[in-house]
Order: structure tokens, then C-alpha cells, then sequence
């Protein structure tokens, strides 16, 4: 304001700006002087100051709202981890490790006595529960400058946040899991959840799993069965008959498939024709087998090849 009445007086005549100019000057040079010299702690002891209507809100219930609720001794306050990122945390670090995001306690939608929740320990790693922008997730350890970004997964939709305990959170954080590797390709089959719910993942191939908790313990075979399905949802002509199971010592699924020619018996990358005089719905392993192997040993046929004719010049 006083710069102003300052600046208006340059205006009309009746000072100089030279003189305005050096006092300003001189005023604002000691001033950022003096901040250059502040370390990294004392400008957010300064932060935490200004901020502290925002992000330590009274709650009228007598008690300092900068009291660290896990220990009852240390103080929170703004921390910064190596990301860059911010977050609130405890100054009694690192017997105490409590940390929640930056924000009010309390964010829109989720109930304080959920978000920050701890729900055990694996390992020495506290295990949280945590309310973020898209919802409920879980925490392995807390966020540190040496951890910036702890492991996390997302809490399914059909799951109540209420209910989480520490034997959920850690299935959730054993995701993705490895199943197995596909017997056609040897490429390994994950399973884990998305926003749309349990699925098992082969290369490029995506087949859901209707109960969230299978996801956990799928195996080999029923996981290669889902995927064939999925191959023949696809592709109608590739509609699964039979699974019969894996093959005897060599291993891999042998399935019965209807194909744009007929019924056939798939193992690996060997199709073999079923005659028309057995039914694909009830024919035995041993005689799937017995297709397999007689397909194997035929050799495939090769294209002859033409020889061109040279073009003659007219």
C-alpha cells in the first residue's frame, strides 16, 4: 500500500522514482538474502505454519490436532519424500512410521477411522489401509525419502473396506501372481484383478474369472481351460467340447475342439483329426492320446515348388 501512494507520487512529480526504486530494492535484496540462507527445515516449519488451518484442522474435541494418533508423542508435519511428492508424517521417525497423504485427515467420502488403519505387520512391514483418489487400496510399509512408493494394491469394488484384514491385504499384495507357464508356447500365464474384476492374462489373451477369490489359487489347468474358452468366445468355429487333462509325463492339455472342419483333439500345437465314427463328447484320453502321437509322427506335407517360367521379350 505504501508503494502504491509511493509510485503515485512519481506519477504526478512530486518524487523520485530513482529514490523509490533504491528503496525497494534494498528492502526486497535483504529479504530474499535472508531466505537464501534458511535451510529446508526451517522453511517448512514456516510452511507447516501457514498451512496448519488446512492441514490440521481443529476438531473441537480439546486435543492438539497435530498429535501423531498412532504414538501419542511425536508431532506431524509436512515431509517431502525423493519424488517430490508430499505428505504428512511423524517427527518421531523412525520409531514411529505413521504417514498419511497430503490433505486433510479426512478425505471426502472415506471414514477416518478407515483411511490410515493399520492391519498388521508382514515382515516388519506395517501393512495399512488407505483411502486414495480412486478409492480403498492397501499399503506394504509407509512412505519415506527411502521409500517414496511403497507397494500398493487397489481393493476390489465388491470388497467393503470395512471387512479388510491383514490375510486379505496380503493376497492382494501377492498380485500379479504366476500361475504357470502355457504348454503350447511356454509363455507364463498371470493372474490378478482389475477395475472390472479377477483375470488371467497369456500374451495378449484376457479371461475373466467370475469369483475374485479363485484368482488366489487358480491352477495350470483350469487357467489353460478359461483361456480356451476365451480363444473360442472369440472364434466360434474353436468351440470347446472336452477338456481331458494333461498329458502323461510330457505334460500340456489335451482338449476337444468343434473346428471350422469338424471335431478335433488339440495338444500344444498338434491337431489331430477324430474320425467320424467316435462321438468327441465321449471319447477317452487313451484314444486322444493314441490321435495325438499318430499326428505327430506323419510328417508335414510341403509345397511343391513350380519353377516360373522366364518372360520372353517380344
Amino acid at each position: 500500500a505504501d508503494l502504491e501512494g509511493e509510485l503515485d507520487d512519481v506519477s504526478n512529480g512530486s518524487r523520485r522514482y530513482q529514490e523509490v526504486l533504491n528503496n525497494f530494492w534494498g528492502n526486497f535484496s535483504t529479504a530474499i538474502t535472508e531466505a537464501l540462507d534458511l535451510t529446508i527445515t526451517e522453511v517448512f516449519v514456516k510452511l507447516n505454519k501457514v498451512l496448519e488451518p488446512h492441514l490440521f484442522p481443529d476438531n473441537h474435541d480439546g486435543l492438539d490436532p497435530k498429535t501423531c494418533p498412532k504414538c501419542g508423542q511425536g508431532s506431524l508435519s509436512m515431509k517431502t519424500a525423493r519424488s517430490g511428492g508430499a505428505f504428512i508424517g511423524c517427527d518421531n521417525y523412525p520409531e514411529c512410521r505413521y504417514t498419511r497423504n497430503f490433505g486433510p485427515p479426512s478425505l471426502e467420502g472415506s471414514k477416518p477411522e478407515l483411511d490410515g488403519k493399520l492391519l498388521g505387520q508382514d515382515s516388519d512391514d506395517n501393512i495399512i489401509l488407505r483411502k486414495g483418489r480412486y478409492g480403498f487400496y492397501v499399503q506394504r510399509g509407509e512412505i519415506s525419502e527411502e521409500l517414496p512408493k511403497p507397494q500398493s494394491f487397489s481393493v476390489p469394488k465388491s470388497w467393503d473396506p470395512a471387512e479388510m484384514t491383514l490375510g486379505k491385504a496380503l493376497k492382494l499384495l501377492s498380485l500379479p501372481r504366476e500361475i504357470g507357464y502355457h504348454p503350447e508356447d511356454n509363455e507364463v500365464i498371470q493372474g490378478s484383478i482389475g477395475p472390472y474384476g479377477a483375470y488371467i492374462k497369456h500374451n495378449k489373451i484376457y479371461a475373466n474369472i467370475p469369483n475374485i477369490m479363485d484368482i488366489f489359487d487358480i491352477g495350470m489347468n483350469r487357467a489353460v481351460e478359461e483361456l480356451a474358452k476365451k480363444i473360442a468366445s472369440r472364434n466360434p468355429s474353436r468351440e470347446l467340447i472336452k477338456d481331458l487333462g494333461e498329458y502323461p509325463e510330457k505334460g500340456g492339455t489335451i482338449l476337444v475342439l468343434n473346428g471350422r472342419f469338424g471335431p478335433y483333439i488339440k495338444w500344444g500345437k498338434i491337431n489331430a483329426t477324430i474320425p467320424k465314427d467316435l462321438n468327441p463328447e465321449n471319447i477317452a484320453k487313451e484314444v486322444a492320446i493314441k490321435l495325438v502321437d499318430e499326428k505327430a509322427k506323419k510328417k508335414p506335407k510341403t509345397k511343391r515348388k513350380t519353377s516360373k517360367k522366364p518372360k520372353t521379350k517380344r
